[in-house]
């Protein structure tokens, strides 16, 4: 009686990729985001800005429509 000893290897292959134009495509994408919610954000301020200087919402509009129609 001889005793047969068996080694079983196993290989797992495990392959991790990185789409590179989807992560371009999402920074672009923050980026675009990014820069409109900053945009928006600033005329908002301004507009309220504008509201407080001119004494209140009626005369801004007063004060715009007078500006664009030139009287």
């Amino acid at each position: 009686m001889t005793a047969t000893n068996t080694i079983a290897k196993t290989r797992t292959n495990t392959k991790t990729s990185v789409d590179t134009r989807a992560e371009v495509s999402r920074g672009a994408m923050i980026s675009i985001n990014t820069a409109g919610a900053i945009i928006g954000l600033w005329s908002l301020a301004s507009l309220v800005g504008g509201m407080v200087a001119a004494g209140g919402p009626f005369a801004l509009a007063k004060a715009w429509f007078s500006a664009v129609g030139g009287m």
